[in-house]
């Protein structure tokens, strides 16, 4: 039996797979470079993206801890909730589950900076962050922790599933 075909297939499925565990689709890191909102953002959007940029850059790269609410570690909603309280004063639901059945459904077409994203991933509504304007959005990913990605980055475009807002 000859394995030399089979040399080339593993080390392209090797490739693919350690591709698809990048798949974040992260921004540069911020480096303490000065946050702007979109040219289009009205005076309080652009004043509430300021102000939960301020907290991101205080936790950026905070790991990722299933159930953490603290600069340990959050999980997604926990860190939306954090963001939420210390930048607007403003107390969410605690979990993912709790966040989609509250605040009102916006469209994709309609976000605004504050507006929560959610994602579809493996069949469920199980990861959300904090649209920052453009098309980047603000969460803790499990891969790297809190971080900043884009909607359009090649993993969370087809994933998008909805966004609320909570005014």
């Amino acid at each position: 039996m000859n394995r030399r075909p089979v040399l080339p297939m593993l080390a392209i499925l090797m490739a693919v797979g350690l591709a698809g565990c990048a798949s974040n689709q992260n921004l540069p890191p911020t480096n303490g470079t000065t946050w702007q909102p979109p040219h289009n953002a009205t005076p309080e959007d652009a004043a509430t993206a300021d102000r939960l940029w301020q907290v991101f850059e205080r936790y950026e790269g905070t790991p990722y801890r299933y159930g953490g609410a603290s600069a340990n570690g959050f999980d997604c909603s926990g860190f939306i909730a954090t963001a939420f309280d210390e930048a607007l004063g403003r107390q969410l639901p605690r979990t993912t589950s709790q966040m989609l059945a509250s605040g009102d459904v916006v469209g994709r077409d309609q976000l605004r900076a504050g507006d929560l994203v959610f994602f579809r991933i493996k069949g469920k509504d199980q990861h959300a962050g904090i649209y920052m304007g453009g098309d980047s959005f603000i969460h803790s990913s499990t891969s790297i922790g809190v971080t900043r990605s884009s909607l359009n980055g090649y993993y969370w475009r087809d994933r998008f599933s909805q966004a609320r807002r909570f005014d």
